[in-house]
C-alpha cells in the first residue's frame, strides 16, 4: 500500500513573528505532566478522600468517570482541530482541565467529587488531541519523533514522584491540595506556550472542504461519541458487579459500541482493513494487555511472596525505565528500521515480557526478580510501539484529517485500556476466592498474552510505513 500521503507542513511565521517550536515543546510536555501527576496523584489520595467524602460505594467512578469525559472530549477535540485548527481546542483543554481541579479540590461530598473527575476528563481529553494535531502542524517529520521522546517521558516522570508527593500532601495537608497542586503547572504550561500558539491560531488556515466521493474520511459524529463513553461506562460498572444486571449491563455496552465504534474510527475498522486502520487497532490492544497486567503486578508480589509494597512498586518502576529507553532509541536518526517493523517489535517485547511476569505467577517458587524483568521488556516494547503508532498515524494521514484520526488513536487506547483493565479485573474477582493464587494470576496474565499476540497480528497488516527521522 502506498505511504506517500501529503504531510502537513510546518506553520510558516507570519510576518515575520517566529514561531518558538521550544516553547511550544516546553508548554506541551508541562500539560502532560500535570495530566500524568494528576491521574496518580490522585490513585494514591483517593481512599482518604473517599472516606472522608462517606463515598466508598462510588469509588471507582471517581475513576470511571474521568475515562467517560476523555473518551467524549477527545472525538469532540479532534473535529475542532481539523475545523479551527489545534491551538485554540488546546487552550480551551487547559481551561476545562484546571476548572475540574477546582471542582474537585473544593469537593465536600463525593458527587462533586466524581463530577470535578469528569471535568478533568473533558479536559485531559481536548488537551491530548489537540497537543498531538499541534506536534502533525507545527513540527516536521524528522522532529517529531524527538517529541514523542519528550511526551513519553513527560507520562513517565510523575511515576517517580506522584505518589511520594501525593501521600505527602494528603498527610500534611489535605488531599484537597493533590488537585490544588496540580494547578501552577497547568498555568506554567498556559504561559510557556501561548505566544506561539496565537501566533499558530494566527496562521491557521482551514482544509477546503471535502469533495463528495474523493474518499475523505467523514467527521466523527459526536452523537457516537457519546454513546461509547455510556458504553465504555456501562461496561465498566458490569464489570464491578457479579449479577444480573452486570449482564445486561455488559449486553447493552457491546450493544453501544457496535453502533458507535465505527464512526468514530477510519472506514474498514471492524474488518481489521491493512494501514490506519490496523495501526489503530494496535493501539486499543497493546496498552491494554500492558495496563491489564500491571495492575495485578504489585497485588500479585504482596499477595503471593509477602514481597514489600515499596519493592512491588519498584518492578514498575523497572518498565517505566524501558519505557523511556525505547522512546529515546527510536527517535534516533541512525536507526533505519521502519515504523511499522518498530511497532511489531514494541508488541513482541510486550508479549514477551508478561509471558515472563506469567511464568513468575504460576512457579512462586522462582525468584520474584523475575517480574521486574520481564516488566522491563514489557515497558520498551510500550515505548517503542506508543510512539511509532502516532507517527505512523500521523505519516498515513492527510493533513486536513490529523484531528479525526488522532482522535481515533486516543479513544482506541482510553477505551482498550479501561475495557482490558476492567477483564482482568473480572477475572480475578471470579478466581481469586477460591485461594488458588497461581491460578488466578496466571490466567489474567495468560489473557493478557492474547491480548498482545492479537497486537501484534494487527501490526503484520498494517504494511511499510517510513521511518522519517532516519531521512537526510
Amino acid at each position: 500500500m502506498s505511504t506517500d500521503h501529503t504531510e502537513p507542513t510546518p506553520t510558516a511565521p507570519a510576518h515575520g513573528a517566529p514561531v518558538s517550536r521550544r516553547a511550544l515543546a516546553i508548554g506541551i510536555c508541562t500539560t502532560v505532566v500535570a495530566i500524568a501527576f494528576e491521574s496518580i496523584a490522585v490513585a494514591t489520595a483517593m481512599p482518604v478522600a473517599a472516606r472522608d467524602l462517606n463515598g466508598f460505594e462510588y469509588y471507582a467512578w471517581a475513576f470511571s468517570a474521568f475515562v467517560i469525559g476523555m473518551l467524549f472530549a477527545t472525538v469532540v477535540a479532534g473535529r475542532l482541530a481539523d475545523r479551527i485548527g489545534p491551538a485554540k481546542p488546546l487552550f480551551v483543554g487547559m481551561a476545562i482541565f484546571a476548572v475540574g481541579l477546582v471542582v474537585a479540590g473544593t469537593a465536600e461530598h463525593m458527587l462533586q467529587l466524581i463530577g470535578g473527575r469528569l471535568v478533568q476528563g473533558l479536559g485531559s481529553g481536548v488537551m491530548n488531541t489537540a497537543a498531538f494535531v499541534l506536534i502533525a502542524h507545527a513540527f516536521d517529520a524528522r522532529q517529531r519523533p524527538r517529541m514523542f521522546t519528550y511526551i513519553s517521558t513527560a507520562w513517565v516522570l510523575p511515576a517517580f514522584v506522584g505518589p511520594p508527593i501525593s501521600a505527602w500532601l494528603t498527610e500534611t495537608l489535605s488531599w484537597h491540595w493533590v488537585f490544588f497542586a496540580v494547578l501552577p503547572l497547568v498555568a506554567f504550561g498556559a504561559i510557556v506556550s501561548t505566544p506561539t500558539l496565537l501566533i499558530l491560531i494566527r496562521n491557521f488556515t482551514p482544509p477546503e472542504p471535502a469533495v463528495e466521493g474523493s474518499g475523505a474520511a467523514r467527521p466523527a459524529p459526536l452523537w457516537a461519541a457519546g454513546v461509547v463513553a455510556l458504553a465504555a461506562a456501562a461496561i465498566q460498572l458490569a464489570g464491578q458487579r457479579l449479577d444480573l444486571l452486570a449482564l445486561g449491563l455488559f449486553a447493552a455496552g457491546l450493544v453501544g459500541l457496535a453502533l458507535s465504534l465505527p464512526r468514530l474510527m477510519p472506514p474498514g475498522f471492524l474488518r481489521w482493513r491493512p494501514g490506519l486502520t490496523a495501526v489503530i487497532w494496535v493501539r486499543a490492544l497493546l496498552p491494554g494487555a500492558f495496563f491489564g497486567s500491571e495492575a495485578f503486578l504489585p497485588l500479585m508480589l504482596v499477595e503471593q511472596r509477602q514481597v514489600p509494597l515499596v519493592v512491588a512498586g519498584a518492578m514498575l518502576t523497572v518498565g517505566a525505565l524501558g519505557w523511556t529507553t525505547a522512546s529515546w532509541l527510536q527517535s534516533q536518526s541512525w536507526l533505519r528500521t521502519r515504523r511499522d517493523r518498530l511497532i511489531t517489535y514494541g508488541t513482541l517485547s510486550v508479549t514477551l515480557g508478561i509471558a515472563i511476569c506469567l511464568v513468575a505467577a504460576v512457579l512462586p517458587q522462582l525468584w520474584f526478580g523475575l517480574v521486574g524483568l520481564g516488566w522491563l521488556f514489557a515497558g520498551f516494547g510500550m515505548g517503542l510501539a506508543t510512539a511509532s503508532t502516532g507517527l505512523a498515524v500521523m505519516t498515513l494521514t492527510p493533513a486536513g484529517e490529523q484531528g479525526r484520526n488522532g482522535a481515533s488513536l486516543n479513544v482506541g487506547d482510553a477505551l482498550g485500556s479501561g475495557l482490558f483493565v476492567g477483564l482482568t479485573g473480572s477475572i480475578f474477582a471470579a478466581l481469586h476466592d477460591t485461594g488458588n493464587l497461581p491460578l488466578t494470576f496466571g490466567a489474567l496474565l495468560a489473557a493478557m498474552i492474547v491480548v498482545g499476540l492479537a497486537a501484534t497480528a494487527s501490526s503484520l497488516r498494517i504494511g511499510p510505513v517510513r521511518n522519517d527521522s532516519s531521512a537526510a
